[in-house]
Protein backbone atom coordinates (compact mmCIF):
# COMPACT_ATOMS: atom_id res chain seq x y z
CA UNK A 1 0.00 0.00 0.00
CA UNK A 2 1.47 3.32 -1.08
CA UNK A 3 0.17 6.45 0.62
CA UNK A 4 0.30 9.67 -1.36
CA UNK A 5 -1.15 13.05 -0.54
CA UNK A 6 -0.06 14.77 -3.74
CA UNK A 7 -2.27 17.71 -4.63
CA UNK A 8 -3.71 18.03 -1.11
CA UNK A 9 -3.37 21.04 1.19
CA UNK A 10 -3.15 20.56 4.96
CA UNK A 11 -3.00 23.03 7.83
CA UNK A 12 -1.01 21.83 10.85
CA UNK A 13 -1.24 23.61 14.20
CA UNK A 14 1.45 23.29 16.86
CA UNK A 15 3.96 22.90 14.04
CA UNK A 16 7.00 24.54 15.60
CA UNK A 17 8.35 21.54 17.49
CA UNK A 18 8.03 17.88 18.36
CA UNK A 19 5.04 16.00 17.04
CA UNK A 20 3.69 18.95 15.06
CA UNK A 21 6.97 19.50 13.23
CA UNK A 22 7.25 15.78 12.46
CA UNK A 23 3.72 15.84 11.01
CA UNK A 24 4.62 18.78 8.76
CA UNK A 25 7.69 16.99 7.45
CA UNK A 26 5.90 13.68 6.93
CA UNK A 27 2.94 15.26 5.14
CA UNK A 28 5.29 17.23 2.89
CA UNK A 29 7.28 14.07 2.24
CA UNK A 30 4.05 12.40 1.13
CA UNK A 31 3.51 15.06 -1.53
CA UNK A 32 1.17 17.42 0.32
CA UNK A 33 1.30 21.19 0.50
CA UNK A 34 1.43 22.17 4.18
CA UNK A 35 0.62 25.36 6.08
CA UNK A 36 2.56 25.18 9.34
CA UNK A 37 0.86 27.20 12.12
CA UNK A 38 2.15 28.03 15.59
CA UNK A 39 2.33 30.84 18.13
CA UNK A 40 6.14 30.40 18.16
CA UNK A 41 7.30 32.37 15.13
CA UNK A 42 10.99 31.59 15.61
CA UNK A 43 10.26 27.89 16.05
CA UNK A 44 8.77 27.77 12.57
CA UNK A 45 12.00 28.91 10.90
CA UNK A 46 13.45 25.40 10.37
CA UNK A 47 10.33 24.45 8.40
CA UNK A 48 10.31 27.50 6.16
CA UNK A 49 12.74 26.05 3.61
CA UNK A 50 10.94 22.75 3.11
CA UNK A 51 9.36 22.26 -0.32
CA UNK A 52 5.63 22.91 -0.27
CA UNK A 53 5.62 24.32 3.28
CA UNK A 54 4.45 27.81 4.26
CA UNK A 55 4.69 29.18 7.81
CA UNK A 56 2.07 31.21 9.66
CA UNK A 57 2.52 32.55 13.21
CA UNK A 58 -0.32 33.52 15.53
CA UNK A 59 -2.34 32.67 18.64
CA UNK A 60 -5.02 30.08 17.90
CA UNK A 61 -6.45 29.92 21.42
CA UNK A 62 -8.96 32.72 20.78
CA UNK A 63 -11.69 32.66 18.15
CA UNK A 64 -10.70 35.92 16.49
CA UNK A 65 -7.02 35.05 16.28
CA UNK A 66 -7.69 31.57 14.92
CA UNK A 67 -10.06 32.89 12.27
CA UNK A 68 -7.57 35.52 11.14
CA UNK A 69 -4.69 33.04 10.85
CA UNK A 70 -6.85 30.50 9.01
CA UNK A 71 -7.91 33.22 6.57
CA UNK A 72 -4.23 33.95 5.92
CA UNK A 73 -3.69 30.28 5.10
CA UNK A 74 -6.70 30.22 2.78
CA UNK A 75 -5.53 33.38 1.03
CA UNK A 76 -2.11 31.79 0.50
CA UNK A 77 -3.24 28.37 -0.72
CA UNK A 78 -6.79 28.90 -1.97
CA UNK A 79 -8.20 26.00 0.02
CA UNK A 80 -7.46 23.59 2.86
CA UNK A 81 -8.28 19.90 2.43
CA UNK A 82 -7.42 18.89 5.98
CA UNK A 83 -6.66 20.21 9.45
CA UNK A 84 -4.17 18.51 11.76
CA UNK A 85 -4.61 19.93 15.26
CA UNK A 86 -1.35 19.22 17.06
CA UNK A 87 -1.18 22.38 19.19
CA UNK A 88 -1.50 21.79 22.90
CA UNK A 89 0.77 20.39 25.56
CA UNK A 90 1.20 21.39 29.18
CA UNK A 91 2.24 25.02 28.54
CA UNK A 92 5.23 24.66 30.83
CA UNK A 93 3.16 23.53 33.79
CA UNK A 94 3.88 20.69 36.21
CA UNK A 95 1.65 18.59 38.39
CA UNK A 96 0.43 20.31 41.56
CA UNK A 97 -2.10 19.52 44.30
CA UNK A 98 -5.67 20.48 43.45
CA UNK A 99 -5.76 23.46 45.80
CA UNK A 100 -2.64 25.00 44.19
CA UNK A 101 -4.12 25.33 40.67
CA UNK A 102 -5.17 28.83 39.65
CA UNK A 103 -7.68 29.90 37.01
CA UNK A 104 -5.15 31.32 34.56
CA UNK A 105 -3.16 28.08 34.38
CA UNK A 106 -6.34 26.01 34.00
CA UNK A 107 -7.62 28.17 31.15
CA UNK A 108 -4.24 28.33 29.38
CA UNK A 109 -4.18 24.57 28.93
CA UNK A 110 -7.79 24.44 27.71
CA UNK A 111 -7.15 27.29 25.26
CA UNK A 112 -4.22 25.45 23.68
CA UNK A 113 -5.61 21.91 23.70
CA UNK A 114 -9.35 22.38 23.07
CA UNK A 115 -10.28 25.93 22.10
CA UNK A 116 -7.72 26.13 19.28
CA UNK A 117 -9.13 22.97 17.71
CA UNK A 118 -12.69 24.28 17.88
CA UNK A 119 -11.90 27.66 16.36
CA UNK A 120 -9.68 26.29 13.58
CA UNK A 121 -12.30 23.69 12.67
CA UNK A 122 -14.94 26.40 12.63
CA UNK A 123 -12.82 28.52 10.26
CA UNK A 124 -11.70 25.79 7.88
CA UNK A 125 -14.64 23.40 7.55
CA UNK A 126 -16.83 25.64 5.35
CA UNK A 127 -14.43 25.08 2.47
CA UNK A 128 -14.32 21.35 3.13
CA UNK A 129 -18.12 21.21 3.22
CA UNK A 130 -18.27 23.01 -0.12
CA UNK A 131 -15.81 20.50 -1.59
CA UNK A 132 -17.73 17.54 -0.16
CA UNK A 133 -14.66 16.07 1.48
CA UNK A 134 -12.01 16.77 4.08
CA UNK A 135 -9.93 15.49 6.94
CA UNK A 136 -9.57 16.59 10.53
CA UNK A 137 -7.09 14.77 12.76
CA UNK A 138 -6.66 15.89 16.35
CA UNK A 139 -3.70 14.93 18.51
CA UNK A 140 -5.14 13.90 21.85
CA UNK A 141 -3.25 11.71 24.32
CA UNK A 142 -3.44 8.64 26.47
CA UNK A 143 -4.35 11.31 29.05
CA UNK A 144 -7.61 11.74 27.15
CA UNK A 145 -8.56 8.15 27.94
CA UNK A 146 -7.28 7.69 31.49
CA UNK A 147 -5.40 9.64 34.19
CA UNK A 148 -2.25 11.37 33.00
CA UNK A 149 1.35 10.67 33.92
CA UNK A 150 1.81 14.46 34.06
CA UNK A 151 -0.41 14.76 37.12
CA UNK A 152 -1.82 18.00 35.64
CA UNK A 153 -5.58 18.14 36.21
CA UNK A 154 -6.23 20.64 33.41
CA UNK A 155 -4.24 18.63 30.87
CA UNK A 156 -6.13 15.42 31.61
CA UNK A 157 -9.46 17.22 31.53
CA UNK A 158 -8.60 19.06 28.31
CA UNK A 159 -7.54 15.91 26.49
CA UNK A 160 -10.73 14.13 27.58
CA UNK A 161 -12.64 17.15 26.24
CA UNK A 162 -10.71 16.95 22.97
CA UNK A 163 -11.69 13.29 22.55
CA UNK A 164 -15.32 14.29 23.05
CA UNK A 165 -15.03 17.17 20.58
CA UNK A 166 -13.45 14.84 18.01
CA UNK A 167 -16.35 12.40 18.24
CA UNK A 168 -18.95 15.18 18.10
CA UNK A 169 -17.36 16.77 15.03
CA UNK A 170 -17.24 13.37 13.34
CA UNK A 171 -20.99 13.04 13.81
CA UNK A 172 -21.74 16.57 12.61
CA UNK A 173 -19.37 16.67 9.64
CA UNK A 174 -19.70 13.12 8.37
CA UNK A 175 -22.66 13.88 6.06
CA UNK A 176 -20.44 16.45 4.33
CA UNK A 177 -17.79 13.85 3.57
CA UNK A 178 -15.39 15.08 6.25
CA UNK A 179 -13.74 12.49 8.46
CA UNK A 180 -12.67 13.43 11.99
CA UNK A 181 -10.35 11.19 13.98
CA UNK A 182 -7.78 11.50 16.74
CA UNK A 183 -4.35 10.04 17.36
CA UNK A 184 -3.67 9.46 21.06
CA UNK A 185 0.09 9.22 21.62
CA UNK A 186 1.70 7.46 24.51
CA UNK A 187 4.70 9.02 26.25
CA UNK A 188 6.96 10.57 23.63
CA UNK A 189 10.12 12.62 24.17
CA UNK A 190 9.19 15.21 21.59
CA UNK A 191 9.98 18.61 23.14
CA UNK A 192 11.75 20.25 26.10
CA UNK A 193 8.70 19.86 28.37
CA UNK A 194 8.50 16.11 27.89
CA UNK A 195 12.27 15.79 28.25
CA UNK A 196 12.14 17.61 31.61
CA UNK A 197 9.22 15.52 32.76
CA UNK A 198 11.00 12.29 31.82
CA UNK A 199 14.13 13.30 33.73
CA UNK A 200 12.02 14.26 36.76
CA UNK A 201 10.58 10.75 36.93
CA UNK A 202 13.99 9.32 37.89
CA UNK A 203 15.43 5.92 36.93
CA UNK A 204 13.03 3.74 38.91
CA UNK A 205 9.84 5.29 37.54
CA UNK A 206 11.32 5.46 34.04
CA UNK A 207 11.91 1.72 34.19
CA UNK A 208 8.35 1.08 35.38
CA UNK A 209 6.97 3.09 32.49
CA UNK A 210 9.11 1.26 29.92
CA UNK A 211 8.14 -2.09 31.43
CA UNK A 212 4.45 -1.18 31.10
CA UNK A 213 4.81 -0.71 27.32
CA UNK A 214 4.45 -3.91 25.30
CA UNK A 215 7.16 -2.87 22.83
CA UNK A 216 9.48 -1.80 25.68
CA UNK A 217 10.35 1.60 24.22
CA UNK A 218 9.08 5.16 24.26
CA UNK A 219 7.51 6.50 21.11
CA UNK A 220 9.01 8.89 18.60
CA UNK A 221 7.37 11.87 16.93
CA UNK A 222 7.53 10.06 13.58
CA UNK A 223 5.39 7.23 14.99
CA UNK A 224 2.58 9.74 15.44
CA UNK A 225 3.19 11.49 12.13
CA UNK A 226 2.92 8.20 10.23
CA UNK A 227 -0.45 7.46 11.83
CA UNK A 228 -1.67 10.94 10.88
CA UNK A 229 -0.66 10.48 7.25
CA UNK A 230 -2.64 7.24 7.10
CA UNK A 231 -5.76 8.92 8.51
CA UNK A 232 -5.36 11.69 5.92
CA UNK A 233 -5.04 9.26 3.02
CA UNK A 234 -7.69 7.84 0.71
CA UNK A 235 -7.11 4.47 2.37
CA UNK A 236 -8.85 5.88 5.47
CA UNK A 237 -11.95 7.11 3.61
CA UNK A 238 -14.35 5.07 5.77
CA UNK A 239 -12.74 5.72 9.14
CA UNK A 240 -14.21 8.47 11.30
CA UNK A 241 -14.97 9.18 14.94
CA UNK A 242 -12.07 6.97 16.04
CA UNK A 243 -9.36 7.44 18.65
CA UNK A 244 -6.23 5.65 17.45
CA UNK A 245 -3.91 4.89 20.36
CA UNK A 246 -0.31 4.97 19.19
CA UNK A 247 1.47 4.04 22.40
CA UNK A 248 3.43 0.84 21.83
CA UNK A 249 0.77 -1.14 23.67
CA UNK A 250 0.80 0.75 26.94
CA UNK A 251 -0.70 -1.25 29.78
Amino acid sequence: MQLTLAGQVFAVTGAAQGIGAAIVRTLAGSGATVAAMDIDDAGLYPLAGLPGVSCHAGDLGRQEGARALCETVLDRHGRVDGLIAAAGGVRGQVGRPLDHVDEADWRAIFAANVDAVMWCAQALTPGMRAAGSGRIVTISSGAGLKPSLTGIQAYTAAKHALVGLTKQLALELGPSGITVNSVAPGFILSNPSTERQWQAFGPDRQKRIIDSIHLRRLGQADDIANAVVFLCSRQADWITGQILQVDGGHG
